[in-house]
């Protein structure tokens, strides 16, 4: 399996002089995903949890909605200079009625860890329609409980305590506590794997649960959330306008700017009550 951090050398230059030392990285490698043996995407993505990404994806872009809908998983092909398999190639096998993606779907063969939707190849595919419904969840936190979560997502970020370089998405209850959280180089990327879990935990649709980013909200970050009926999307950084205006349309909560006790709402703020309203 491919290395979740790598060693460099590097030359540190401080205020007291300069010295050689070793540098812990964050690794990124390419995967590429297919679906019945025909490439659907290629991503850079941290290595880990490739089986619960490639599930998430599918079900961000509307392929498939539960894990019944995979018949198989495999590793092949991919293979280093030694012959040895890199485990960059992951081939999913949907089950017996399930459609494969539509061409909408399929990506410009490459997409980077800080942009999963500028590879569409039909801009018209970019926005999709969820089959469950966030809007019709009755799901709330305290502004108490939201302040604590950015520590909470920290505290389980392994990785980035090591190198610093990666993003994080997690689940959370309305108590505050957080069911998975999954590190990556790629904000979508780290989404696809919470989700990925969820569905092949079968929780899907998360109704009853928030998504916690740790960096920006995208328009895609909502709609991945959406597709997999997600209520509730909180980011520690700033959201884009139509992050805001897809959230709204779905009838989902928004929050950004999570630090500490200050955050701002920007849609549904009805989910964000006193504590003897949940």
């Amino acid at each position: 399996m491919g290395r979740v951090t790598v060693r460099r050398p590097v030359r540190k230059l401080t205020a007291d002089g300069r010295r050689r030392r070793a540098d812990l990285l964050a690794a990124e490698e390419p995967l590429e995903l297919r679906v019945g043996g025909k490439a659907l995407a290629v991503t850079m993505r941290t290595p880990g949890h490739d089986v619960e990404l490639a599930h998430g994806f599918l079900l961000s872009e509307g392929v498939i909605a539960s894990r019944h809908e995979v018949f198989a998983a495999r590793y092949c092909d991919g293979v280093d200079d030694q012959g040895r398999n890199t485990y960059n190639v992951l081939d999913l096998t949907l089950a017996e009625g399930v459609a494969p993606p539509e061409t909408g779907v399929e990506r410009n063969f490459y997409t980077t860890s800080s942009c999963g939707v500028c590879g569409k190849a039909a801009l018209d595919a970019v926005k999709l329609k969820t089959r469950f419904a966030p809007g019709e969840s009755s799901f709330a936190v305290t502004p108490e409980v939201l302040a604590g979560l950015p520590d909470k997502l920290r505290e389980q970020q392994r990785v980035f305590a090591s190198t610093g370089g990666l993003h994080a998405a997690g689940l959370f209850r309305a108590d505050g506590s957080l069911l998975a959280v999954r590190e990556d180089v790629g904000r979508h990327n780290a989404v696809d794997k919470v989700l990925g879990w969820a569905l092949l935990e079968g929780r899907v649709p998360l109704s009853g649960c928030g998504l916690l980013v740790s960096g920006r909200a995208s328009f895609e970050l909502v709609q991945k959330a959406a597709m997999a009926g997600v209520p509730f999307l909180a980011a520690v950084s700033a959201p884009s306008s139509l992050a805001v205006e897809l959230a709204e349309e779905n009838g989902m909560t928004l929050v950004g700017f999570l630090r500490g006790s200050s955050m701002n709402l920007y849609t549904g703020d009805q989910r964000v009550v006193e504590p003897a309203a949940v």
